[in-house]
């Protein structure tokens, strides 16, 4: 057999091993962390457990057909179960919008806040069925790796008004500004600027209508053990603490991987689940690069980032649902202090987690565990987050104990923050991005890191920065891409 190192263990890392091991390759994943996950790690302090990352699973064929690859059933491994409402948006000023996947049922929040709006959104959820069908069914596991294929694809792209926002699309059919916000905020999910990232996006607002949102018993952790499972079934090799210093070379072609203690992996081809732009800046030689040179890779725009607060507390608060998103007074302002400006704003919007409403294992009995994250500036921002990060958790935590949580403060058991320093050092991000690349126009499809690397031979990536980009179905989605690109391994 061929064999085959796999750099990262997030889902794109673990979807690309089982799907080499399936192409017959020797496999061997390896992961710089002591645990596996990258992102979708697991954080345990104080008798609690902390999903560290994604939290919202879509689209679950995608994991299903990991297991049905080698002839099992991912119930035996993953349990998903069904998240109702699939977000609830609270806005500044107490306004409540149940996001839910049945239309009648969602019909009714919208007309709740504008009658006229039904029509509306019933066009606007046509528009973005239309563009799923092209952005994703089409588009999603296939390979960008010429100019060719992009161009064969920019007349659909005209035709469905991707040119546009999907805040400015959004806003064609929807007049409310309530409701506005309430269906342009998803691709804050994948690292993107509602208000300039391209309108493809609007697909993910079809795909959880399609599909609903779900929540891994166990949590998102207990995927990862399952998928964990799997990998050992099927003979892959799993290495953690294993940090990749370079990317051996001979000529262009890929020859091995060495780590920062000097182990090496000898290896037919390289499948990167790490940011590509540190692959290309700091494990393979300046010297066979040009397109990727270290230079031309600083010139890339990173996504923003996430002040992400953990905490378990001695009492459970029944009134959350289990996605909560707080809206703050400003909607596109702040979305230009973040992305454009890169300022951290007095104000702030939040997404809040609560998995015990839908799981009640995810907390000891008595307690409960949450965790609420804040889209904040990447590391271009020069925020000294040694000092502001005391003190924007406490000002998050001031905000629920006055809006959502009365006596919070006092009734903590534990809790911890991560900012995006975290994403920086310990997860390797460039700029501290929590989703890679920003996914505006000109770093979509062909424009992202390409899954087949132009310029080493055998070298390949999956993960948030390649095609089609940040969120859990797409980096699943960047692992089916190899099968078309990648030939037998024996």
């Amino acid at each position: 057999m061929k064999k085959a190192v796999v750099i990262g263990s997030g889902f794109g890392g673990i979807a690309a091993a089982l799907r080499l091991r399936k192409k017959k390759y020797d496999v061997t994943l390896v992961e710089a962390l002591p645990t596996l996950g990258g992102r979708a790690r697991v954080f345990e302090k104080d008798g609690f457990k902390f999903d560290a990352g994604p939290t919202v699973i879509t689209a679950p064929y995608l994991l299903e057909e990991l297991f049905e690859m080698f002839g099992k059933d991912m119930k035996d491994y993953i349990e998903l179960l069904p998240v109702d409402p699939f977000y609830r948006v609270v806005f500044h000023d107490g306004k409540v919008f149940d996001y839910v996947g049945d239309e009648d049922r969602l019909l009714e929040q919208i007309a709740k806040f504008s009658e006229e709006d039904v029509e509306g959104y019933k066009k606007l959820a046509a528009h973005a069925r239309r563009i799923f069908d092209v952005g994703y069914t089409q588009l999603a596991d296939q390979p960008f790796l010429s100019v060719a294929d992009m161009i064969k694809v920019i007349p659909q792209m005209i035709g469905l008004e991707n040119y546009r926002s999907v805040y400015s699309l959004v806003s064609k059919y929807i007049k409310n500004d309530y409701l506005r916000q309430v269906f342009s905020f998803e691709p804050l999910l994948v690292g993107g600027n509602p208000n300039s990232i391209t309108s493809i996006y609007l697909l993910i607002h079809w795909l959880e209508r399609k599909w609903g949102v779900h929540f891994a018993k166990g949590g998102t952790g207990a995927i990862i053990s399952g998928m964990r499972k799997l990998m050992e079934e099927e003979g892959i090799s799993i290495k953690t603490s294993f940090s990749v210093e370079q990317i051996e070379n001979r000529g262009k072609k890929v020859s091995a991987v060495i780590s920062k203690e000097g182990e090496r992996l000898d290896c037919d081809l390289v499948i990167s689940n790490a940011d590509p732009a540190t692959v290309y800046k700091k494990m393979i030689s300046p010297d066979i690069l040009k397109k990727h040179a270290p230079k031309k890779v600083e010139k890339r725009h990173a996504s923003m980032s996430l002040f992400v607060a953990y905490f378990g507390t001695n009492k459970v608060y029944d009134n959350l649902k289990h996605h909560t998103i707080v809206l703050g007074p400003r909607y596109l302002p702040l979305l230009d202090d973040i992305f454009e400006k890169k300022v951290l704003a007095d104000d702030f919007s939040l997404y809040l987690h609560a998995p015990a409403r839908t799981d009640k294992s995810m907390a000891p009995e008595g307690k409960d565990a949450f965790y609420v994250l804040s889209p904040v500036p990447n590391n271009l921002s020069n925020i000294d987050w040694d000092v502001e990060g005391p003190k924007y958790m406490d000002k998050i935590l001031t905000h629920l104990e006055n809006t959502h949580m009365p006596n919070l403060k006092e009734n903590l058991a534990t809790s911890f923050y991560i900012t995006p320093n975290y994403f920086e050092k310990d997860l390797q991000s460039k700029d501290g991005a929590a989703f890679g690349l920003e996914p505006r126009f000109t770093q979509s499809a062909y424009f992202r890191y390409h899954n087949r690397s132009e310029e080493v031979e055998d070298l390949y990536f999956v993960g948030a920065s390649t095609h089609p980009g940040a969120g859990v179905p797409g980096v699943l989605s960047s692992a089916k891409v190899l099968d078309k690109i990648i030939p037998q391994g024996n």
